[in-house]
């Protein structure tokens, strides 16, 4: 599903409108056009919007957003979902587990490479852990779960929250690190995703992340819903955004004897710099959130229990038997190990 961030530019930039009619069928966007050419460019550019009868605000559907528009000064189509079109997110190289069960199931090469080459850095260019559909098994709740996201361009973690109860079965909910965005004031692993010093506010700003490198060179910036864990100025400088926890967070359900996800919620706020300005503000787009509850359905639950939980269950009855036949046995074998001494001593005494 998508969601457009209605909101309102604050008052030492600009006062304008920005949502959504129900978000189905009509939303206004800041102009990417403005935001996609260099600032020295931008007397250029304001001239060349009255022009072509353009404006700075413009207002387009969701499908427009999403996968694509002609923009009338770019002369190109426009949209954040274009080069994803027709694709798949791949080729995918994952370990099989056979020769450590620990690693099954984790990326070992993205399209035939084994690191990424968006940060300039070994560390943040690192493919870490699964695609997230899977962790290997015997999940444990200390250890995060690290997944390579390629909608953000990096690798993250998450760690344990809480344990709960999806249709019978018990899953283990990971949440995305509240670090995972920090600044590298708070986070020091986050100083090679520092790539502008003037728009992170030299690397004190927390909650935004530029994934132009991976864009083609666009200026997009990518955060939680609302900015969620970022930089109190981030929901200052634009009016109207209420971040939520419960409603703004990713996490993911694992089933922690087969490592399995199965149920999850991805949730990602696309913005935009706004400029220029006195005040460097990220202007919130859209945020769009990918449920996968819905997949498990009863049947599915109820195979997943017979299949998998339920034989688990059998085979824990079966173990409990049988080292209660053992332990039983055992006490038989000594129990007749020392009558038999007892009738031995008997004999040599008579």
């Amino acid at each position: 599903s998508h969601n457009c961030v209605c909101c309102i530019m604050s008052k030492q930039n600009l006062k304008a409108l920005i949502c959504s009619n129900n978000c189905v069928s009509d939303s206004t966007r800041f102009n990417g056009a403005y935001s996609a050419i260099p600032t020295e460019l931008h007397s250029i550019v304001e001239t060349l919007i009255k022009t072509t009868n353009s404006s700075l605000f413009q207002r387009r559907t969701v499908k427009e957003l999403l996968w694509g528009y002609t923009d009338p000064i770019l002369r190109g189509d426009v949209g954040f979902f274009l080069d994803y079109n027709n694709t798949y997110d791949g080729p995918f190289d994952v370990f099989t587990g056979k020769d450590d069960i620990a690693n099954v199931g984790k990326i070992d090469k993205w399209k035939e490479s084994k690191s990424l080459s968006f940060w300039n850095d070994e560390y943040c260019d690192m493919l870490n852990g699964t695609d997230a559909s899977s962790f290997p098994p015997f999940v444990n709740k200390k250890d995060p779960l690290f997944f390579f996201s390629s909608d953000i361009c990096r690798s993250v973690s998450a760690s344990y929250e809480r344990t709960m109860n999806l249709k019978g079965i018990d899953v283990y909910r990971f949440s995305l690190h509240a670090l995972t965005l920090a600044s590298p004031e708070v986070n020091p692993d986050n100083k090679c995703f520092c790539s502008n010093m003037k728009t992170t506010k030299n690397c004190t700003l927390a909650g935004v992340l530029d994934i132009s490198a991976c864009q083609q060179g666009r200026p997009i910036y990518i955060s939680l819903p609302h900015f969620l864990h970022g930089s109190p100025s981030l929901r200052t400088d634009v009016l109207g955004l209420n971040p939520h926890e419960e409603h703004h967070k990713t996490f993911l359900d694992v089933e922690p004897t087969s490592g399995f996800t199965l149920n999850f919620a991805k949730r990602i706020q696309v913005n935009m710099m706004y400029g220029p300005s006195k005040v460097i503000t990220f202007f919130p787009i859209l945020f769009f959130t990918t449920l996968r509850t819905a997949t498990l359905d009863d049947e599915t639950a109820e195979m997943f229990k017979k299949e998998l939980i339920s034989r688990i269950q059998m085979l824990e009855i079966i173990q409990q038997v049988l080292l209660g036949v053992g332990i039983g046995v055992f006490l038989l074998c000594l129990l007749g190990f020392f009558i038999v001494r007892r009738s031995h001593n008997k004999k040599e005494l008579a």
